[in-house]
């Protein structure tokens, strides 16, 4: 009977402690706009690239898109490096020039590649370059457009502000050519 009891109160705890958490546990917020005084609308915090091709953004990111020329070969370059196997995060402001420019071009691109959405973040902020959630500070970001590659959740490199060849395709074979195969032997290793 004791036990009986004992195995009740436990269960309710335990129901009421996960009801509990459920409750504090924050939704992520996707896609939030914000009305800004200088700037107008503003998108911040994580969103999905289907907000781009929406009204304000789109008059900026549509045309962008639409002419940027591929370096064919450096695409060609990304498909032989597998950058479909990298993880992508990427910190935008909607109000910034330099993003305006290279975040269409980063997307025509990753569109040529076949590059899965599931594998790329993409963080928009504000003026003080801050987002809702801090993303800015764990990343180290002071600068936009930043394209922060990754694989296994180790940074590779970066392209921070404008690519420093002219190209963001060039930018990140060259990336890419960095990554060390070696890291996934030593990955393996240690867990034989």
């Amino acid at each position: 009977m004791i036990c009986k009891k004992l195995i009740t109160n436990i269960f309710t705890v335990s129901v009421l402690t996960v009801t509990a958490q459920q409750f504090s546990a924050q939704k992520a917020v996707v896609n939030r706009e914000v009305e800004t005084t200088n700037d107008g609308k503003m998108l911040l915090g994580a969103q999905l690239k289907d907000q781009f091709v929406k009204e304000p953004y789109s008059e900026w990111y549509t045309k962008e898109f639409n002419e940027y020329q591929i370096d064919q070969k450096a695409v060609s370059e990304l498909k032989k490096n597998k950058i479909t196997t990298y993880d992508l995060i990427v910190f935008i402001g909607t109000w910034c020039e330099d993003s305006h420019r290279d975040f269409p071009r980063l997307m025509k691109i990753l569109e040529e590649v076949k590059y899965p959405d599931s594998r790329m973040t993409i963080i928009a902020v504000n003026r003080k370059k801050e987002s809702p959630n801090g993303e800015e500070s764990k990343y180290n970001v002071s600068k936009v457009p930043t394209i922060i590659v990754q694989k296994y959740g180790k940074e590779i490199g970066r392209i921070i502000e404008m690519p420093t060849s002219g190209y963001i395709e060039r930018d990140l074979v060259e990336i890419l050519k960095k990554d060390d195969p070696s890291v996934i032997r030593e990955i393996f290793k240690k867990e034989n």
